[in-house]
């Protein structure tokens, strides 16, 4: 099966926290800008986007909103810190064609609406070198 899909470019870092406005303090000294807090209805997370004056690059606080997300999840058994990169990619159904073409295993076989409105999946950190990986596309 031929690729028929690009890497457009890292989309994020996301890193799971307990409370987002008591993390938010050391990304405001460094001089970072922050946008409003977005619920994400499917994922059951809050997420809170920083960047630098370009928004080219950008890190996203993820707060659990319910106690059944898979945040919530991640945060009793790992704590705060790192839980995914994203990848932003021009057509997310050939990615996930491809990547499941390759025995890759994807967290959700269909996209699902995530933060800004983008599809997203993820790639399970089995199938890479233990890191949770998302593949977004702006809709």
């Amino acid at each position: 099966m031929n690729k028929k899909f690009n890497i457009l470019k890292i989309d994020h870092i996301a890193v799971a926290v307990n409370n987002i406005k008591q993390s938010i303090n050391v990304f405001d000294l460094l001089g970072m800008k922050s946008e409003n807090i977005e619920y994400v209805k499917n994922e059951k997370v809050n997420v809170l986007k920083l960047h630098p004056e370009s928004t080219d690059h950008t890190i996203e606080l993820l707060e659990s909103a319910d106690n059944s997300s898979t945040i919530q999840k991640f945060l009793n058994s790992k704590g705060q810190g790192l839980h995914h990169i994203a990848l932003e990619v021009d057509d997310i159904y050939n990615a996930i064609k491809y990547l499941e073409h390759n025995n890759i295993e994807m967290i959700y076989r269909e996209p699902r609406i995530g933060s800004d409105k983008k599809l997203i999946t993820f790639i399970h950190p089995s199938s890479s070198p233990g890191i949770l990986i998302e593949i977004c596309q702006t809709s």
